[in-house]
């Protein structure tokens, strides 16, 4: 709703006016982001559980971030029977018609509440010659939509409730309550709601929660967005995240907060000159500031959480401390206002209490130079606290793994120079890689994927079977969504937990259905390698045969022990070839095992796969 300069003068008195300028713009949320944090939210102590130690949104930083007061009364009362428990008042749609000047129309109501679309389409436009009563109906139209929308959203997303009428009937003295922490207090009670994994969805005032990441966290955010003026969650009023890949986001953003040290939050945010060159003074006066220090009870309506800063002194310019036990409050988690309505300030009387003894509550902070938490708090949280979420197989290391060029396609042992030539060694490995030709089968019976194709730093492109190498690309599913391995660095930022847990593992293929010995497999061999380079090919043994046509099988009643004229002695420890079998070489052990007398043995040139260079 467009923010009338006539109005301007009662959102002032009641503390909302710099909350109204960011009605100028709509929010986009990073529900990636939201959710890593939402993972580390514990509702006992309402802090964020970080591998360092605790943080939290304060009254702090409600008001620099909202500029909302922050000292005042409880907004509470109760939710609909106005005439029972407050002089003067009627039924709610009584009092509303009369504040308002007309109900809206039953299609619009339901309950006690009133959809967004009937305040916008009445009090958008205020006329150019309306009263000082009309100008007040349409100050307290766009209150009940500011308090509706900017903090106090609820999951219907789209209706007012009544609860707001004994505010906006008295316009003047809506200066004198804490907005500021009611707002805090509904936005951890949405954040508790939430940490139960049968809830799914988040109301409350969540650019509060998205700029205070941004702020105290650096690291997390988009660069740029170096201006910034009041309110300071302004900053952000123009962030777009992306909607993409939002599942593999999460995962790199929950892997990112499992890394943070207390080096890598900014403590004190609000303490540079920028910050104070464009901050209100109204919002460092005493009886607010004084506030931020205080562990008291936080309230709106019937809604009661605790402010628990002494969980979070580096916040505040101190060193923190072991934290006193939290106080339990779980039981009010269960309170809500419904079941029959009831005046909250009576009803809650222990906790009204609290917040009007605030100010002996207030804790006195030993400011210091480089605020953080101390050693002995360190060693308590490491032990006590559960603070890594990622799986273990995350924390390996993440650096990605150099692999040469000529030794992406290698097995286990000698390097053939094409796919399909397989190798072995006496070491009884065997390389599982899929052959070209049982890779042409089974993309003809519909049983494979395509071998997949990138390109090197050379501009030129490589043909590698699909998931059966680290270091190169292959598209998987996570969660239905598609997405590419590129190096164990990005599967750290980009994969699902059971992705990660295979990362340890690497899966072959191998089509059991061929005849390894039959006459058929030879014929097929034969044929592919007709269309190969020979000289790759040709025998290692001065003498030897090269025409694979020469070749004649041993008769059947031949002795094992017999070995033909022409046949040499073969050691398994030497690369060698059979005049038999030119095309099909035996492995043996790899030069690299025998050093510099491979080296010397091979006489090939750096990076050929006979100089024995590691893959």
């Amino acid at each position: 709703m467009p923010l009338h300069d006539r109005i301007i003068p009662y959102l002032e008195r009641a503390g909302l006016y710099h909350l109204a300028r960011l009605n100028a713009h709509w929010f986009w949320l990073d529900e990636p982001l939201v959710s890593a944090f939402i993972e580390r939210w514990r509702p006992e102590t309402h802090t964020f559980h970080m591998p360092f130690g605790e943080c939290t949104i304060t009254l702090q930083d409600v008001a620099y971030q909202l500029g909302l007061p922050v000292d005042g009364q409880a907004a509470s009362g109760c939710m609909t029977d106005f005439h029972i428990h407050i002089e003067g008042a009627r039924s709610a749609w009584e009092w509303f018609e009369e504040l308002f000047g007309e109900l809206p129309p039953p299609d619009k109501r339901k309950l006690y509440t009133v959809h967004f679309t009937w305040f916008h389409d009445r009090f958008r436009v205020l006329p150019a010659d309306a009263s000082e009563e009309t100008v007040r109906i349409y100050a307290r139209a766009y209150i009940m939509m500011l308090l509706s929308t900017q903090l106090f959203m609820d999951k219907s997303a789209n209706r007012v409730h009544l609860r707001w009428l004994p505010f906006v009937a008295r316009l003047d003295d809506m200066g004198s309550y804490s907005w500021g922490a009611a707002a805090l207090a509904w936005l951890y009670r949405c954040m508790c709601r939430v940490a139960n994994r049968n809830v799914t969805n988040l109301a409350g005032p969540l650019q509060l929660l998205q700029s205070w990441i941004f702020w105290r966290f650096p690291m997390l955010r988009l660069p740029g967005f170096d201006a910034f003026s009041f309110l300071l969650a302004s900053r952000w009023a123009t962030y777009l995240p992306s909607s993409d890949g939002k599942e593999r986001r999460i995962i790199h953003y929950r892997l990112a907060l499992d890394r943070l040290t207390h080096r890598d939050i900014v403590w004190e945010p609000y303490g540079s000159l920028d910050v104070l060159a464009v901050i209100h003074l109204e919002i460092l006066t005493e009886e607010h500031s004084r506030l931020w220090r205080a562990v008291t009870s936080l309230i709106y309506s019937a809604v009661i959480e605790w402010h628990q800063v002494d969980s979070v002194f580096p916040q505040l310019g101190g060193v923190q401390h072991l934290p006193e036990p939290a106080l339990n409050i779980e039981y009010l988690h269960s309170k809500d206002g419904r079941g029959g309505d009831r005046w909250f300030p009576t009803y809650y009387r222990t906790w009204h209490q609290h917040w009007d003894e605030r100010v002996c509550s207030v804790l006195s902070v030993h400011r210091v130079p480089d605020p953080g938490p101390s050693p002995k708090y360190l060693d308590w949280w490491h032990r006590v606290a559960h603070r890594i979420l990622s799986p273990g197989v995350a924390f390996a290391d993440p650096r990605p793994t150099q692999v040469p060029d000529d030794a992406i396609l290698r097995g286990s042992s000698q390097a053939p120079t094409r796919e399909e030539h397989v190798g072995g060694d006496d070491r009884g490995q065997a390389d599982h890689r899929l052959r070209r030709s049982s890779a042409r089968r089974r993309v003809a019976r519909g049983g494979g994927a395509p071998p997949i194709h990138h390109g090197d730093e050379a501009g030129s492109f490589r043909q590698h079977p699909t998931d059966t190498h680290a270091g190169g690309t292959a598209e998987a599913s996570m969660g239905g969504t598609p997405f590419t391995h590129v190096s164990s660095s990005q599967v750290l930022h980009g994969c699902s937990t059971q992705l990660l847990a295979d990362q340890a593992t690497t899966s072959f293929t191998m089509d059991l259905n061929d005849q390894l010995g039959g006459p058929q497999f030879y014929t097929n061999f034969a044929e592919i390698i007709r269309g190969d380079d020979v000289h790759q090919y040709q025998s290692l043994i001065p003498g030897g045969s090269s025409d694979h046509t020469e070749y004649r099988p041993p008769p059947a009643d031949m002795p094992e022990t017999q070995v033909p004229e022409t046949q040499l002695s073969v050691d398994l420890n030497e690369l060698a070839g059979s005049p038999y079998d030119t095309w099909f070489g035996m492995g043996g052990t790899p030069p690299s095992a025998f050093g510099v007398a491979a080296q010397e043995d091979g006489k090939n040139e750096e990076g050929d796969i006979c100089s024995g260079k590691k893959g």
